[in-house]
């Protein structure tokens, strides 16, 4: 078991994650190294006449071929450590009688999606370079706690089978929002607004499809070392 579990983590997770930062470079990355633009002040959005308009375009990403090196990495590792978790749940679900398939991997992957990026977004969305944001470990306790109540909530509604689920599950899927999460009172964003919404928009999707690679190859894997 634990040679499959191990197994199992580390090849989806390695693969998911190359492909996660493939799709990063090529819908994320660019908006990212755009909003550094206004980070830094060589481009303006709202300038000294007051005008809203500013040019649009981000740099090449061959212009910091390292620095992408060093995101293709990071995301491989990431998502390797998510598969540990992932893997890990479903030894557990088989032992208790539940079937892996590649069809419930992906079903895995996407409520591993929700947990992770979807749920904690409610509450704090993705935020492109030059934004301000509240404390950094308020901030940390409840997008952990965020995870982990969605998790809790999303595992109660997958294998618990009794009527109260459908009163205890809502309320840990609703907690963390009720909570709420710190915020400044005010705005500091330099970037325009209809990038940061493509920023967020793309950074949930890119989520999603990567979650469910990972779910799906996870499963693929367990299922071949099953009947290996």
């Amino acid at each position: 078991m634990l040679r499959q579990i191990l197994t199992s983590a580390v090849f989806a997770g390695v693969g998911a994650g190359v492909l996660a930062a493939l799709l990063q470079l090529w819908l994320v990355v660019p908006l990212i190294m755009e909003a550094e633009l206004f980070e830094s002040g060589q481009r303006v959005h709202f300038a000294t006449d007051g005008s809203t308009q500013s040019d649009r375009g981000a740099p090449s990403v061959w212009e910091e071929p390292l620095r992408h090196i060093y995101t293709i990495g990071f995301s491989a590792v990431t998502f390797t450590a998510y598969a540990f978790f992932m893997v890990a749940g479903f030894a557990l679900a088989t032992r208790a009688g539940h079937e892996i398939t590649a069809k419930r991997g992906m079903v895995w992957g996407l409520c591993g999606a929700i947990a992770v990026v979807i749920a904690p977004a409610i509450g704090m969305p993705p935020e492109l370079p030059g934004a301000i944001g509240a404390e950094v470990v308020p901030r940390q306790v409840w997008y952990l706690s965020c995870v982990v109540l969605t998790l809790i909530g999303l595992t109660q509604i997958a294998f618990d089978g009794r009527s109260r689920v459908w009163i205890t599950a809502p309320i840990f899927l609703l907690v963390p929002h009720l909570m709420g999460a710190p915020h400044l009172d005010t705005y500091f964003g330099v970037a325009p607004a209809e990038l940061a919404s493509e920023f967020v928009a793309r950074v949930m999707g890119v989520a999603m499809i990567s979650w469910v690679l990972l779910g799906l190859f996870a499963a693929l894997i367990w299922t071949r070392s099953e009947e290996a």
